[in-house]
């Protein structure tokens, strides 16, 4: 089968595009004939080895992290897939390898394509959806009734976040560029902030949450928003030493990563703020409770119009790291 490898890390990568076997499943795996992937800017930090501190692999390695596909062939202990199911998924992240035309994923990770999306959508989906219910549920905890501001969120991520918290009763306000105001508003928005003509940190005060897009720049503008005891919960400014401590890290890395986000838990510490970050893993059964809010709401990624295929994967990755593409880009097989 066809596979895009990457042989090493290093500044400016390129994938090759190479002849591998067909992996072997295991009894609690599926085999999954890959029909999209979406191209992220993560593969960035993959490919670069920026995530080498949470997350090194063993070169080559065939990179991608989210897909979608059909089931080729099951496991023996795999009771809840079919042979042709449509799933999609983010694989886990110590086996990623969507930019090929099979991939080998633990059953528990994926989750039946949700009815209102074809293969291309679906791919878009996956990765963007964790992140937002895990950031929602699993770091901020939100509940009903809670205010939470998405800096940056018009994007992809705010496609899914939005009406992910709408779902759970919480109102969202959204800062982010004017030409996609209505657009954020029809998913559910209760208020958006649109950069050009106005500071959200002068319009809004005492939210709950703020969910950073945008990173460490915008770090002291975003505390001063949140009430006290409130969260922060940044998905680029990088990991603290709370990050080390959730994903069990060894000794070495919780202290790296400790003097790393010092200075971000600090300040969020002398606003009685907690500082959190997220590297979204994958579950399928989040996947499976996210399908029904895209399946409630028609929520459709968007995708960008240009067609690629597992050949042009440098082109792709390079309209997402350098380029301005409307909606996810998607490798198709």
């Amino acid at each position: 089968m066809k596979a895009a490898q990457l042989d090493k890390y290093e500044k400016e990568f390129k994938l090759i595009v190479r002849d591998i076997p067909i992996p072997e499943i295991k009894e609690d795996e599926v085999l999954v004939k890959v029909k999209a992937a979406a191209v992220n800017p993560l593969e960035k930090l993959v490919g670069t080895g920026s995530v080498k501190l949470i997350q090194d692999y063993n070169l080559p390695m065939t990179m991608g992290n989210e897909l979608s596909g059909i089931i080729e062939k099951i496991g023996n202990k795999v009771t809840t897939f079919k042979k042709n199911d449509a799933i999609y998924t983010r694989l886990p992240l110590n086996n990623i390898g969507a930019f090929a035309e099979y991939v080998a994923v633990p059953a528990s990770a994926i989750s039946k394509m949700p009815v209102n999306l074809d293969f291309k959508s679906a791919a878009a989906a996956p990765l963007t959806g964790l992140t937002a219910y895990q950031g929602l549920f699993e770091e901020l905890n939100g509940q009903a009734g809670e205010t939470v501001l998405i800096t940056g969120g018009s994007g992809s991520f705010g496609e899914l976040a939005i009406p992910v918290a709408k779902n759970a009763g919480m109102r969202v306000i959204v800062s982010g560029s004017a030409r996609l105001k209505e657009k954020t508003l029809r998913l559910g928005a209760d208020q958006y902030i649109s950069y050009e003509t106005e500071n959200y940190w002068e319009s809004v005060r005492d939210v709950d949450y703020v969910i950073d897009t945008l990173g460490a720049s915008e770090f002291d503008r975003e505390l001063s928003v949140i009430k006290p005891g409130g969260r922060l919960l940044s998905l680029r400014t990088g990991p603290n030493k709370r990050f080390a401590r959730t994903h069990q890290f060894g000794m070495a890395k919780r202290m790296l990563f400790s003097m790393v986000g010092s200075k971000f838990d600090r300040k969020a510490s002398k606003k009685n703020v907690q500082y959190r970050f997220i590297f979204v893993r994958s579950n399928g059964f989040q996947l499976y409770e996210l399908s029904k809010i895209i399946k409630k709401n028609n929520i459709v990624p968007a995708v960008n119009n240009t067609i690629f295929n597992i050949d042009d994967i440098n082109d792709a990755l390079d309209l997402v790291f350098n380029g301005h593409p409307n909606g996810k880009v998607v490798i198709t097989f």
